[in-house]
């Protein structure tokens, strides 16, 4: 099977890109990250990819620049990477339509939620002020509606009643690390797909939640 070319999107730690990093180092994904992008210079994903062996390019935004002139320079990057699959991972940019519908059905990203629950941001704090009794974190595709793409996978953690922000997070944070390589590396094997604003399976929708919703 050949391995499929994934680039990394990234605005600050990298954890997740760490782990997809790993999956592919082990095999785990039958795939390479060929280079990982920032949009902002000093943060340590960029470090996570230098000593992984992979490129790293900083795409920061001029001041005053239109959204849809930064997408472009960004779209010109990936254009010289011949990118099968582009991964957002913790990258703080809203994409304009137009970028994200050259990508379609070849972007993933992953949310700190059990979406469609808690689009955009502080969504940990919304989880614990609202009594939820479980949190947890989505990976979908990305279609120009924020958080609004099609699920392929969550994952669920349970909510204590004397956590705060911080702890929950973290809870999350363990499962974002297992499910997103899970994702890639069904995508790298040719299983997953989107069509008609549905995530496919093996050629069948998923429903709402995404695979094995109700594990």
């Amino acid at each position: 099977m050949n391995k499929i070319r994934i680039a990394v999107l990234i605005s600050g730690n990298g954890s997740n890109l760490q782990a997809i990093l790993d999956a592919c180092q082990s095999d785990e994904i039958q795939g390479d990250v060929v280079a990982v992008i920032s949009n902002k210079a000093d943060v340590y994903g960029l470090t996570r990819a230098s000593e992984a062996g992979v490129p790293g390019l900083v795409v920061a935004a001029e001041k005053g620049e239109a959204r849809e002139a930064y997408d472009a320079r960004l779209e010109a990057e990936l254009a010289k990477l011949d990118a099968d699959l582009v991964v957002l991972a913790g990258f703080m940019r809203i994409l304009s339509e137009g970028f994200v519908n050259r990508y379609a059905g070849k972007m993933f990203n992953i949310h700190p939620s059990l979406l469609p629950k808690y689009t955009g941001l502080n969504t940990h704090q919304r989880a614990l002020d609202a009594g939820d009794e479980e949190h947890g974190c989505s990976v979908h595709f990305v279609t120009p509606e924020l958080d609004g793409g099609p699920v392929v996978l969550q994952a669920k953690v349970p909510v204590f009643e004397d956590d705060d922000a911080e702890e929950l997070a973290e809870r999350v944070h363990t499962q974002e690390h297992r499910i997103y390589p899970l994702v890639v590396k069904w995508f790298a094997q040719g299983r997953l797909a989107m069509a008609d604003g549905k995530a496919l399976m093996d050629g069948e929708p998923l429903p709402l939640a995404g695979y094995a919703s109700d594990d």
